[in-house]
């Protein structure tokens, strides 16, 4: 029989992972509806659109590299999920408050 204690852990991870994916995608939402609306009435400068373009390789090889580093380490696949998403959670994040200054 499982333990209290390590169900509530199971269900602690699951949350945290959950929690993560959610702020990942609503500020990512955000980023793309702000991007569009610069699109759409021609607000957008080229540095924008670079920045567009070259945020992403770098931001998927560091989630990779997280998530590789966890696996390695023998991490739980919750755990691992969490490191490979928190960095591009904290790229759309950073974003969305960059984008919401103006």
């Amino acid at each position: 029989m499982i333990g209290l204690f390590p169900m509530l852990l199971a269900a602690h991870a699951v949350q945290d992972t959950a929690m993560a994916y959610g702020r990942m995608y609503l500020s990512a939402q955000e980023v793309i509806q702000r991007r569009t609306l610069q699109m759409a009435f021609g607000q957008m400068g080229p540095e924008e659109v670079a920045r567009m373009i070259f945020e992403k390789p770098a931001a998927f090889a560091t989630s990779f590299e997280r998530a590789a580093q966890a696996t390695v380490a023998g991490k739980d696949p919750l755990t691992v999920a969490l490191a490979a998403v928190n960095p591009i959670g904290q790229k759309t994040q950073a974003n969305a408050r960059r984008l919401r200054r103006g």
